[in-house]
């Protein structure tokens, strides 16, 4: 059922997180105006099949100490990344990140933060039958509470405790990596 405004309920609900997260952080405006656009004019963007691109829960997996990250050397990418994956049709999105964490990681006591860490859209590439796409990632703060013992997935080579510090000063490190870092360190001094 759309809303006055004529969008779904949850595209109004997704602009509202994407507004609350603007608020905070003014100087990603070109970022956050494409994130805008795209669930303005996509009621199905949280679907997978949506082949232009569509939204994926990130996860900045943090130890129960606030100062590590659990990173994932991903098996398609072969990079080290923060957990995540794509929504495949749940509109919750927060939900959609406490989920990929708990199935990436093998973790229990892990809770979500609500409101939105970061922002990022990336290409990913074309690959056997699916053809390049974007990837809408919104992610969220996910804290474990319990036991850091991980499990690897079979989305991933590796996983690791990753010092939150370090990944901020490391060349090698993926640039949004390095500004979720600096978020996270600012926050945390805040």
């Amino acid at each position: 059922m759309n809303t006055p405004n004529g969008l779904e309920p949850w595209q109004t609900a997704w602009l509202r997180q994407i507004n609350a997260y603007a608020a905070q952080h003014a100087d990603e405006g070109a970022s956050i105006d494409a994130f805008r656009a795209f669930v303005g004019r996509h009621a199905d963007a949280a679907q997978r099949e949506l082949e232009y691109g569509h939204l994926t829960g990130g996860v900045w997996l943090v130890s129960g100490d606030g100062e590590r990250v659990l990173l994932t050397h991903h098996r398609k990418l072969e990079r080290w990344l923060q957990l995540g994956g794509h929504a495949d049709g749940d509109t919750d999105l927060a939900r959609v990140a406490l989920r990929e964490a708990e199935e990436e990681s093998g973790l229990a006591d892990l809770t979500v933060e609500p409101a939105i860490f970061d922002l990022d859209r990336h290409w990913i590439p074309e690959r056997r039958e699916v053809p390049g796409h974007w990837h809408y990632d919104v992610r969220f703060v996910v804290r474990c509470h319990g036991s850091e013992a991980f499990v690897v997935s079979e989305e991933s080579l590796a996983l690791a405790w990753r010092d939150i510090a370090a990944l901020l000063d490391d060349p090698a490190c993926d640039e949004s990596m390095r500004r979720m870092a600096g978020k996270w360190l600012a926050r945390r001094a805040a």
